[in-house]
């Protein structure tokens, strides 16, 4: 812990924000009226690096972002790793929530996304890694020329800024001079050092180099934190991307559009801009981005009169463009997690929950740019297909319940069987570099059951947990406005575990869970299981028949599943006769000039977390307009 950071601490206030934001500069209220030559909305993750990568080629333009949420460049609970989650369910957060699961007993999963200038990328746990390349270029497969891994992959390099750390990463598969700051952490706990020799006495290989597009095996990966001051690098500050921007690009704040306006004249229909909630009318004489993210995305087309016909026509909302895909398509990484005392001599992030001269002394060291528990996030991983972690058996039943998931759409989107007979050709021909599951070491408890109450026996005790996500559900779900409430929060129906092959992909992961757990040198860390616990499922099945054990861990993933929040695909890049959105220039269909750049895009979600290619798919979409736009 005694490893030295250059540290420099800064204090602005809100008022000199511009000053932070460098060229763009926060917009004057009132706007009623006023015309820029793009407006973007949604100051997230895509939405700045869009608008600024754009405001940088093509500094002429007037370009104006509109973020519903403020802007917080100095607030801890962003800016410090160790505070990583802390965030979510706040004020920075739109905290929505599914409709009941069926499949679930009627439990309602959490759908939290960014309420805040940097959108999710202020609140995500800033892991930087990629998927395999076959899953990019599938993209491509599916009837979008030109997006594959040869031209996604110079797009995420073009992001990052990283800082090479000798024997934990080779060298293929990052890059340098980007704005956001990646590194592999070096303030570490003890115990994390145990996760890659245990994959490998698994008979898993430490991959040192798997954002080079072949990810499978454990391994250490970057974060994107600034090595200066170990502070998180996201699309907003640190340095964020409005450093790159031009003079003409300019930000409001705690604005949120109620529709874009659209001009229903010959051929495709003209977008003029945007309307408030307040009323106010912002003209865009070139162009509309939308970058609300995978939920508000396709919401403000339908309020906006696109989008599937019988749905506006239920919210009383007039068609001007019908388009059955908008809010379909929706996929999502989904987990189980186990939970493990930690051993007398090892500490956690846990000590952070109850020990407030730990906290202080902890804080002292961040400021102090020593290393320290705020200095981490989460550094070492697993991505492995079935045949690595299970028995022949398991990967056979899988593949049998995958091809029955195949054959049995439970939707009529066209795109449902497509994409079902992709997924079931990877796992029957292996695929080399696309995973099934991830697997993450986190250093704190991380569970359904709850970190112990403070007057039981285990409170002030410290955990780590397994955090297993399943890459390649075949569950499919969608996302629309409330037609009772169009304006209100929109419905969010994931349909999680609606196929039995996710339900059992879980009940693998919850099994290699233990198992990892169980297995030398991790297995020296820790004292008991505490969750789900020997109690709730025995060490084995000695005492039940494997029907009966089985079904124990089949009710613990029915009851203690949570999402990774990585959904993607609402506004899906596809042809338009499978459900398709948006062209391959992410222009939404029957539309001269709206464009959709951001998550919801993605056509197949791939086996990363997706920030990386978000980022991407922004850097890609400036160089559309930028060019369409070149003689201007």
């Amino acid at each position: 812990m005694e490893n030295m950071k250059s540290y420099s601490e800064r204090t602005l206030a809100f008022v000199v924000l511009t000053l932070t934001l460098c060229l763009a500069r926060i917009a004057a209220l009132p706007l009623d009226g006023t015309q820029y030559d793009f407006i973007v909305v949604g100051g997230g993750t895509a939405g700045l690096a869009v608008a600024s990568r754009l405001s940088q080629e093509r500094p002429n333009f007037s370009i104006l972002v509109i973020e519903a949420g403020p802007a917080a460049p100095d607030d801890p609970k962003i800016n410090l790793p160790g505070n990583k989650g802390a965030t979510i369910g706040g004020p920075y957060d739109y905290n929505f929530t599914s409709v009941p699961q069926s499949a679930l007993n009627g439990r309602q999963i959490k759908q939290n996304r960014g309420k805040v200038l940097g959108g999710t990328s202020a609140l995500n746990l800033m892991v930087w890694d990629r998927g395999g390349r076959s899953e990019y270029d599938t993209w491509e497969t599916l009837g979008n020329p030109g997006w594959n891994w040869s031209t996604s992959y110079p797009a995420m390099l073009k992001v990052e800024n990283y800082t090479y750390t000798n024997g934990t990463y080779g060298e293929q598969g990052v890059a340098e001079g980007g704005v956001i700051q990646t590194l592999i952490n070096d303030c570490l706990p003890g115990q994390i050092h145990y996760f890659i020799p245990t994959g490998e006495n698994l008979g898993l290989k430490n991959n040192l180099e798997s954002l080079d597009g072949y990810p499978l095996g454990v391994q250490w990966q970057p974060n994107n934190f600034r090595r200066s001051d170990y502070k998180r690098s996201y699309s907003a500050f640190n340095p964020g991307y409005p450093s790159i921007a031009g003079p003409g690009l300019e930000i409001v704040l705690n604005t949120t559009v109620a529709k874009i306006n659209l001009d229903n004249g010959s051929g495709n229909v003209s977008v003029t801009g945007v309307t408030l909630f307040d009323g106010t009318v912002i003209k865009a004489s070139k162009e509309v981005i939308l970058s609300a993210g995978v939920f508000l995305s396709p919401a403000l087309l339908e309020r906006s009169g696109i989008g599937n016909s019988s749905i506006l026509d239920e919210g009383g909302i007039p068609t001007i463009v019908d388009l059955p895909g908008v809010g379909e398509n929706l996929q999502d990484h989904f987990r189980i997690q186990s939970s493990y005392q930690l051993r007398q001599g090892y500490t956690s992030l846990d000590e952070l929950r109850y020990n407030a001269s730990y906290v202080t002394e902890q804080l002292a060291l961040f400021n102090a740019a020593q290393c320290s528990r705020y200095d981490y996030s989460s550094a070492a991983y697993i991505f492995a297909t079935w045949d690595q972690i299970t028995d022949n058996a398991t990967t056979t039943n899988l593949t049998s319940l995958a091809q029955q998931a195949a054959a049995n759409p439970l939707t009529d989107q066209p795109i449902e069987r497509i994409r079902s007979k992709i997924l079931l050709d990877r796992l029957q021909n292996s695929t080399t570099d696309v995973p099934q599951l991830e697997t993450i070491f986190s250093d704190t408890y991380n569970g359904v059951k709850g970190y112990p109450l403070a007057n039981s026996t285990l409170y002030g005790q410290d955990f780590f947990a397994l955090i297993s996500a399943i890459q390649h559900p075949f569950s499919l779900g969608s996302v629309h406005i409330n037609a009772t409430s169009p304006s209100s929060a929109p419905v969010i129906d994931p349909r999680y575990l609606t196929q039995e092959y996710d339900v059992q992909a879980l009940v693998t992961a919850a099994k290699y869970n233990r198992k990892l757990a169980s297995t030398y040198p991790l297995s020296q860390t820790w004292v008991t299981e505490y969750e789900p616990g020997f109690d709730v499922i025995p060490a084995g099945p000695d005492s039940y028949d494997n029907d009966t054990y089985d079904s124990l861990w089949r009710q613990y993933v029915l009851d203690n599943m949570l999402t990774i929040y990585h959904p993607v695909g609402s506004c899906p890049m596809l042809p338009q006769d499978i459900g398709g959105v948006v062209d391959p220039e992410l222009v939404v269909y029957g539309t001269a000039n709206l464009r959709v750049v951001d998550a919801s895009i993605i056509p197949l979600i791939i086996s990363a977390h997706p920030q990386t290619v978000v980022y991407a798919i922004a850097e890609r979409a400036a160089g559309f307009i930028a060019e369409r736009w070149k003689d201007w």
